[in-house]
């Protein structure tokens, strides 16, 4: 059987005219298509991905008080520790543990008529028990942020765009996020649901994986299994450049299945997005592109908001109650959380 999600190679960027453009149309086919892939070619090397897969399996190795002390709901940020069972997709515990880390800056000062997305930027969480994590994961995301930089100006050369197409609305300050993910066995949690099938809201994910399979991605009506490549990481496009291309790119349904008794699974996603306070643009596609533009996916449930800030704060309010009822109850008493 043939393989569904396509390998590509980033490098043949660099590997002359006719490479060039083959890999740009290669990008527009597998994200209209599947809307995955695996990327080889990256310039990470092997000792980094091994260097963070290594970090990760220790902070989940620490003892639950030392990881309990940056729980996610001590920071207004959505900044932090999650234990199993804590964050929701569509309403369903996702059987994972994780560690989620952003962009390190400083709050932005709160007052009448501030957007309540502001809320959003600060500082990091950092386990004491385990300094060395800082550096490692900090390190990670600057090198994934380059690889995601490539990536999208290549995606907007694909749409017939310019290459800076999409600069103004995350360059100098990007919202990206990142989490170590560890799943446990099926003999330690309540079901199948490591995360539930979801799309992502960014405008993309650069997702590392161990050896062990569990991600899957809808496509055609059924579930296919993204095991893992040595070497690459897998790529999605997000609900922003479908937002961008009017629906041209289609953000994919996915979700990842619990690993069998006895076997953890560690992940390490990576989410790049536009700054909190950018607004999508909508890209003037040529007019063959055009005509196969079906716009974005209308959900009443979960409506796309062009508004980078509104849209993520949204997602984090619905994943984490615990945090949204501690740090933002006076938008849900107001019902001001999507707006």
């Amino acid at each position: 059987m043939p393989r569904i999600v396509p390998v590509l190679d980033l490098s043949r960027l660099e590997q002359g005219a006719s490479e060039y453009r083959t890999f740009l149309l290669d990008l527009r086919t597998a994200a209209r298509d599947v809307g995955f892939f695996y990327l080889s070619g990256h310039g990470i090397s092997a000792a980094e991905i091994d260097d963070v897969l290594d970090a990760a399996r220790r902070f989940f190795a620490l003892p639950e008080a030392d990881k309990l002390a940056i729980e996610m709901v001590k920071s207004s940020q959505f900044r932090g520790y999650t234990r199993a069972g804590g964050e929701l997709t569509k309403g369903a515990a996702d059987w994972r543990e994780q560690l989620d880390i952003g962009v390190e800056r400083q709050p932005i000062a709160q007052g009448p008529g501030i957007a309540p997305w502001t809320r959003l930027q600060g500082p990091n969480q950092w386990p004491s028990a385990l300094p060395e994590l800082k550096p490692a994961l900090l390190a990670w995301q600057a090198k994934a942020t380059a690889v995601a930089i490539r990536l999208l100006k290549a995606f907007a050369l694909s749409l017939d765009q310019p290459e800076d197409a999409f600069d103004a609305i995350y360059r100098d300050s990007p919202n990206h996020r990142m989490k170590i993910v560890r799943y446990p066995g099926r003999d330690t949690t309540e079901g199948d649901q490591g995360v539930g099938a979801h799309k992502d809201g960014g405008f993309l994910t650069l997702l590392l994986q161990d050896d062990n399979k569990g991600l899957q991605v809808e496509y055609d009506g059924s579930w296919v299994d993204v095991d893992p490549l040595p070497g690459t990481l897998v790529v999605n496009i997000g609900e922003l450049l479908e937002l961008a291309s009017n629906g041209y790119l289609r953000a994919t349904v996915h979700r990842v299945v619990t690993p069998p008794a006895g076997v953890e699974r560690i992940s390490v996603p990576f989410f790049f997005s536009a700054r909190l306070d950018a607004t999508i643009p909508l890209l003037s596609l040529s007019e063959e592109l055009a005509a196969q533009a079906r716009g974005p996916a209308s959900d009443p449930d979960n409506p796309l908001f062009r508004d980078v800030g509104t849209n993520v704060l949204k997602s984090r309010l619905r994943s984490h109650p615990d945090v949204a009822r501690r740090h933002y109850a006076d938008l849900l008493e107001t019902g001001a959380a999507g707006s």
